[in-house]
């Protein structure tokens, strides 16, 4: 009783922007997405402030990327920022080593106009292994774009083959304000963040004395959102890092908490970390339906087919479906009762990323949150929490989940989930070496 009033006083507590349903569109699929990002480029007039992990030297990439020097050459007065992770703009693509990185990629487009944009990369950690700018969400003057979605191809179905992800763009100045206000207070600091169109060979030597204090103020760091409301339709934006004093972990366990009839979880990497694992539980052993839906693994970002080369990153989908087995075993009682229903993604060669939580169909978390170990205790996480009392959202929530459930089938039990034992030869060499060394657990918490 006493862990619910707390529940209930820490989302009361949480500044909140009133809006209008008629103000909200919730996209459906890459090529949306894609579509819409180039026309509000096109159409804005004051700001654009994109935040994502990466914008991709690929066509898509190159795509948006002039788009935006386009709009400044027209415009020089319109404020362009990117912030991207500082480490992942440095170095290639995973298996790829000596290509281009996309920091050269910027300094070679950037040198073809003029007008300058800023594109900023953000060394959360001083190790892109322990932790990364995973805060995400677009503004184009007062609309903004939230999505898990970084800016390449895949992400945007260029030729065809998709990531698919979720989509939501809300238009309302005070929280564009707000999300704006919240980014540049930590990702405009100088001394840290650093300018990826600078050819200085030691631009990953410059922010190394200050970066202490910076992690600091940006741990502590909260949107500056302005007062409370208690209107039907109402959104709160958070953010977190770590594990102590983490508003966007609180925010997602608090509402779990406080979950009466159904909860809905969308996530690419089924690997729940023990605080959460013990909240979902805890919603089967009251009574609320939990529906779950992951990525196949051969949906995941990492997969590689038999038919092709193997390389130890290729073990993860692998590692993650053990671990969604384990789960779906440990649980398979609640899914005979009929409260849990474990859905997974799959369309033909395309990859799954979506994240999200709703509760009851009234509380609504859109984010970029993995709800893993690594989202949990080591990125920079973001999200939009969105209190919709009336149900005013929920026929476009109903149609984007009615599209998503299109390509997912439904697990009734844990033997329909391949074990180690089916899995091809160097996936099982792989993952026994793993657990024999005893670096899964370590491994775990990284992924």
């Amino acid at each position: 009783m006493l862990g619910q009033m707390l529940n209930k006083r820490r989302l009361a507590a949480l500044p909140a922007t009133a809006f209008e349903a008629a103000a909200v569109e919730i996209l459906c699929h890459a090529t949306e997405y894609k579509a819409k990002v180039l026309e509000l480029i096109a159409g804005a007039r004051r700001r654009i402030v994109l935040t994502a992990l990466y914008l991709q030297a690929d066509e898509a990439g190159e795509e948006v990327l002039r788009a935006l020097y386009q709009a400044k050459q027209q415009n020089p007065q319109l404020d362009i920022r990117v912030y991207v992770d500082f480490h992942r703009a440095r170095r290639g693509l995973i298996g790829q080593a000596g290509m281009k990185t996309n920091a050269d990629f910027y300094r070679e487009i950037g040198a073809q106009y003029p007008e300058q944009i800023q594109i900023l990369g953000v060394p959360v950690k001083r190790r892109e292994l322990f932790g990364v700018l995973h805060l995400k969400g677009f503004v184009f003057d007062d609309t903004l774009l939230y999505s898990g979605a970084s800016l390449n191809n895949v992400y945007m179905g260029v030729p065809v083959r998709y990531r698919a992800d979720r989509y939501m763009l809300i238009h309302n100045q005070p929280l564009a304000d707000a999300f704006v206000a919240g980014h540049q207070q930590i990702l405009d600091q100088a001394q840290v963040v650093q300018s990826l169109l600078s050819d200085d060979p030691l631009l990953a030597q410059h922010y190394k004395p200050h970066h202490r204090g910076w992690l600091k103020h940006a741990r502590a760091n909260r949107y500056p959102q302005q007062g409370q409301s208690d209107a039907p339709l109402r959104a709160s934006l958070l953010m977190g890092m770590g594990r102590l004093k983490n508003q966007l972990n609180q925010t997602l366990l608090a509402i779990l908490a406080l979950a009466e009839k159904d909860v809905l979880i969308y996530t690419p990497y089924f690997n729940p970390p023990p605080v959460l694992a013990k909240a979902l539980r805890k919603c089967l052993k009251r009574g609320v339906k939990v529906t779950i839906v992951v990525g196949d693994k051969t949906a995941n970002d990492f997969y590689i087919p038999p038919t092709q080369r193997f390389s130890r990153i290729g073990g993860l989908p692998y590692l993650y479906e053990t671990i969604l087995r384990k789960f779906v075993k440990r649980n398979q009682s609640f899914i005979d009762h009929g409260l849990l229903d474990i859905r997974l993604w799959k369309h033909e060669d395309n990859s799954y990323h979506l994240k999200g939580v709703s509760v009851d169909g009234r509380r609504h978390l859109f984010t970029g949150h993995n709800l893993n170990p690594r989202a949990f205790a080591l990125d920079y996480e973001n999200g939009i929490l969105v209190n919709d009392e009336l149900g005013q959202l929920q026929a476009q929530l109903s149609h984007e989940q009615q599209q998503i459930f299109l390509n997912t089938s439904k697990i009734n039990h844990f033997s329909e989930i391949e074990m180690m034992r089916d899995y091809p030869e160097p996936v099982q060499k792989l993952l026994a070496k793993i657990k024999g060394v005893g670096v899964d657990m370590v491994l775990k918490r990284l992924i």
